[in-house]
């Protein structure tokens, strides 16, 4: 597994065909993304709530449950017990049902909200000129140019960090702007809050500027993984 936080600059740029200085051309970014893709995060169409909560019901335990409960009615009705077994059993699914459904929804709702803090547009090196471009059509390999108060488009190994400091609560919980640099890390199992010469889609810069060299797009990055 490739672990950008480990790599040099001069060995990413390298491995991604890119230019620092220069960044891609035009026509090479338009063929990588039919190669990458748009650098957005996918959904599939919305379902309703009573679909949702009737696909509850397709597990394979969910049968075996509903199937005990109509045992249970048959008994309870032949010993003349009443159908009390049952009816516990059935509501029993019925709240489960729901509040999986309700879980569900919920989920619909936050991949919308991390799709809602894209920013439209990007400033990008290309064709050796800094350029504002649709933040769906960067690639991997682009150099996109910071500036405090820009949102992160893309997962970004960082280039060129001057007193940079991004804020990276929505994919690591942690509430302080992050100190960034360039330096490669050592070792494998870093995690993310600490891998602090990268920047991640989502994330916002509160103080400094940088540049970074686009390594995850879309469904790629940290957090199209977690949508």
């Amino acid at each position: 597994m490739v672990h950008y936080f480990n790599q040099e600059i001069d060995e990413l740029v390298q491995s991604l065909n890119t230019d620092e200085k220069i960044g891609l051309t035009t026509e090479e970014a338009v063929r990588r993304i039919g190669v990458y893709g748009h650098n957005q995060l996918e959904s599939k169409s919305k379902k309703s709530f009573l679909r949702i909560f009737l696909e509850q019901f397709k597990s394979f335990m969910i049968i075996i449950l509903l199937i005990a409960a109509a045992v249970s009615g048959v008994v309870g009705v032949m010993e003349g017990e009443g159908l009390l077994d049952t009816f516990v059993i059935l509501g029993i699914l019925v709240l489960n049902a729901f509040v999986g459904a309700y879980q569900e929804k919920k989920a619909e709702a936050s991949l919308e909200a991390l799709k809602s803090l894209a920013t439209p547009l990007t400033k990008v090196l290309r064709d050796g000129d800094v350029k504002e471009i649709p933040s769906v059509d960067l690639v991997p390999g682009d150099i996109v140019v910071l500036e405090t108060g820009a949102f992160i488009p893309a997962d970004l190994r960082l280039s060129e960090a001057v007193n940079l400091k991004i804020q990276e609560s929505s994919l690591t919980g942690e509430s302080v702007p992050v100190d960034k640099q360039t330096d490669a890390l050592q070792g494998q199992e870093i995690p993310l809050g600490d891998r602090s010469n990268m920047a991640f889609s989502s994330g916002m810069v509160t103080y400094g500027r940088g540049r970074g060299i686009v390594v995850a797009t879309g469904m790629k990055t940290e957090v199209g993984k977690i949508a």
